[in-house]
């Protein structure tokens, strides 16, 4: 489904749902980051999105990692909140959400690559290549906060 990020946009819709999604930062040995293409806008992303009903949410992180890369991982850690009422997503059938995501961080613990209609590039990144590679600025903060290793979550 086609989508429109609307990131402190005066002129932007107001949101009408909310909708409960969580993003997974994963990091092979080399210490590189799981990344996705996603279809729908084309911009680089953690893998993740939205809990189903009778689903825990770290599990939605796991299933949605695994959905769209082929890895399995397990969930370990908290990275943050992600809720700024300033980011809001717009779909075609006129859906306007406003961001709210968990972030997590998590472990390979196997499977192997693999792309999906969702995500038809899937690639481990370098973290000095991370400013080259295009994401909105809402996954690039809940990268560099998985990157840092923050002791607290971040809620935000």
């Amino acid at each position: 489904m086609a989508r429109t990020e609307h990131f402190h946009d005066p002129d932007g819709p107001r949101p009408n749902r909310i909708v409960t999604a969580a993003t997974a930062f994963v990091q092979d040995e080399e210490g590189r980051v799981l990344l996705i293409q996603r279809s729908d806008n084309g911009l680089w992303a953690l893998p993740g999105g939205t809990q189903e009903v009778g689903e825990r949410i770290a599990t939605t992180a796991e299933r949605e990692t695994e959905e769209e890369t082929g890895y399995r991982v397990r969930v370990t850690d908290f990275i943050g909140v992600y809720s700024d009422p300033d980011h809001v997503i717009a779909y075609a059938d006129g859906e306007v959400r406003q961001q709210f995501a968990l972030s997590f961080r998590a472990e390979l613990i196997g499977g192997e690559l693999a792309t999906s209609e969702e995500s038809p590039e899937v690639r481990w990144i370098e973290a000095d290549e991370l400013d080259d590679v295009p994401m909105h600025p809402s996954v690039r903060l809940r990268v560099d906060h998985g990157l840092q290793r923050r002791a607290k979550p971040y809620i935000g």
